[in-house]
């Protein structure tokens, strides 16, 4: 496994969230937020599927999987899945907060 991928998509990604372009009202805005968030859950559950994909080809017996290889898949879809949950969790606050702030 290499984490060298996951490095170079949240590069991707940042760069994705910085690239600014114009509207017809002549204020910049960001790429699309939810085309942005829909491809993160997506990377997310490409992790988990190909975490899972390594631990059912090790418990079958594949010699070219290792316990290592399976033990760095499992955590990375862990640690993406919980800053996925923490993503989240801050978005409905967000929400939360705007929606009881007086008008």
């Amino acid at each position: 496994m290499r984490i060298d991928g996951f490095q170079g998509e949240m590069k991707a990604m940042m760069l994705d969230a910085t690239a600014t372009k114009p509207t017809a009202t002549g204020h910049s805005v960001g790429a699309d937020f939810g085309e942005l968030l829909n491809h993160a859950i997506n990377n997310v559950n490409q992790l988990q599927k190909s975490s899972g994909n390594l631990q059912t080809r090790f418990d079958r017996g594949d010699e070219n999987v290792s316990l290592s290889d399976v033990m760095i898949a499992r955590n990375k879809s862990s640690v993406a899945f919980e800053a996925t949950i923490q993503v989240r969790n801050k978005l409905v606050e967000a929400y939360k907060e705007l929606m009881n702030m007086p008008v």
